[in-house]
């Protein structure tokens, strides 16, 4: 379906007016995500840490989250998006009776009841980013602008998928300070069926929201980092990590699927048993990790960017089980910067080789976080630019868009059914009528 031209690239001004309440609207995501890594600073990573108290906070927010995510607010559950990829990429025969539901799980209402979701999660630590709760609260605000205001000349004359599709990739982009994320993630993700139209309105919705965006809660954006050329003595590893992560961002979906059907066969049966067990597991880990599987891993991330230590190879695995717990559980999150995490987590075996420095090691952390996010998510451009977004070095670009390409096509072989599909699926196999079950 062709949308109309005049409506996209006429009211400029328009647009960028509607970018800046985007991007004081991603104020409180923002400050949830803050709120979270000052506290596993201040009670885990403190020179005098205090695991008690952060494992009873662990514990009770978790708890609290389980109860309300698969009871009173059960709408709110899940990072937000599968509803929006529903609307994009649903065959025309499976949309009757469905898409009017799919449109209203992108409500301003649904993203109040999942404010206090996102609360608990940031309050315990899960491993989940803002990602998608950022691309779902874009959609249902344009959405909402369009519902409240029809005559509204920028927006009446598309289609409310394209409006969604816009103001989803518009949210990544404005949330992560990034109109280059919201034009691949649009194009790539959320709107591969909506084509060229979504690029300009994305475009100028999040150059404008990022004017106004802050920095809380981005921890591992390291801009102007010149690390230079790749050397040759370290493209083997390269080389390494990109087949290594491909194979782990498959292993990390492949774990995360049977692990999303077994929590919901569990709390829908023994609920209060469900809840505790999940608890525990996740503050077992925050204290096996010394509080580094906590959150989406930027401290983490950050620190392998850059050419620090990141730690002992277990790190990996305590956050690779949060993740697929905090996912699984349906903490309201998503799966990206944990994805990135976990990639350039691979090199904590590599540390202390005399043949790699601080600036090899960030290298090499840039292209096993680009692989395991490309081979866990696919869309090997935004992937690409997602990771070159947090590390800032142009240098790199080259070589991570190589990186995530080979790793996508890997990872598309070997991981089978994605994240998201797999939630497209759900809501598809769900029969119009009945409530719906957030993810």
């Amino acid at each position: 379906m062709t949308e109309p031209s005049s409506a996209v690239v006429a009211p400029l001004g328009s647009w960028l007016l509607l970018g800046l309440l985007f991007g004081v609207l991603l104020w409180p995501y923002q400050a949830l995500s803050e709120l979270g890594f000052r506290l596993q600073r201040g009670l885990w990573l403190a020179p005098q840490p205090q695991p008690l108290l952060g494992c009873l906070l662990v514990f009770g927010a978790t708890s609290l989250l389980v109860l309300l995510a698969w009871g009173p607010l059960a709408g709110g559950r899940g990072g937000g998006t599968a509803s929006l990829l529903a609307l994009d990429r649903a065959p025309d025969s499976e949309r009757a009776g469905r898409e009017e539901r799919w449109l209203q799980q992108l409500s301003l209402a649904t993203q109040l009841r999942r404010l206090p979701l996102m609360l608990l999660t940031h309050l315990g630590g899960l491993a989940v980013g803002v990602e998608s709760p950022s691309v779902a609260l874009g959609a249902s605000v344009l959405l909402a602008i369009r519902r409240r205001w029809p005559g509204l000349q920028l927006l009446a004359s598309l289609s409310p998928q394209l409006v969604a599709v816009i103001g989803g990739a518009a949210g990544l982009g404005a949330a992560f300070r990034s109109p280059l994320l919201a034009v691949t993630y649009g194009l790539e993700e959320l709107g591969q069926h909506r084509g060229l139209p979504l690029v300009l309105p994305a475009l100028l919705l999040a150059g404008s929201g990022t004017l106004v965006a802050t920095t809380m809660g981005q921890p591992a954006r390291l801009p102007g980092l010149e690390l230079g050329p790749l050397p040759p003595e370290v493209w083997g590893w390269a080389t390494v990590l990109t087949l290594v992560g491909a194979a782990a961002g498959a292993l990390l979906v492949r774990l995360l699927l049977p692990a999303a059907a077994a929590v919901k066969r569990l709390l829908a049966k023994r609920r209060l048993v469900g809840t505790v067990l999940l608890a525990s597991s996740l503050t077992l880990l925050a204290l096996a990790s010394g509080g580094l599987s906590l959150n989406d891993g930027s401290l983490s991330l950050a620190a392998a960017l850059s050419g620090d230590a990141v730690g002992p190879p277990a790190i990996w695995l305590w956050r690779l089980l949060s993740s697929v717990l905090s996912l699984a559980l349906g903490a309201p999150g998503g799966l990206m910067h944990d994805s990135m995490t976990l990639g350039a987590l691979l090199i904590s075996p590599l540390q202390g080789l005399p043949a790699l420095d601080s600036n090899a090691l960030a290298q090499l952390a840039a292209v096993g976080a680009t692989a395991l996010f490309a081979g866990a998510h696919g869309c090997p451009l935004f992937c690409a630019a997602f990771v070159f977004t947090l590390q800032g070095d142009p240098g790199l670009l080259p070589l991570l868009l190589l990186v995530s390409a080979v790793a996508a096509a890997l990872g598309e072989r070997w991981r089978g059914e994605g994240w998201n599909d797999h939630q497209v699926l759900g809501l598809l196999d769900q029969n119009p009528s009945a409530t719906p079950s957030s993810r």
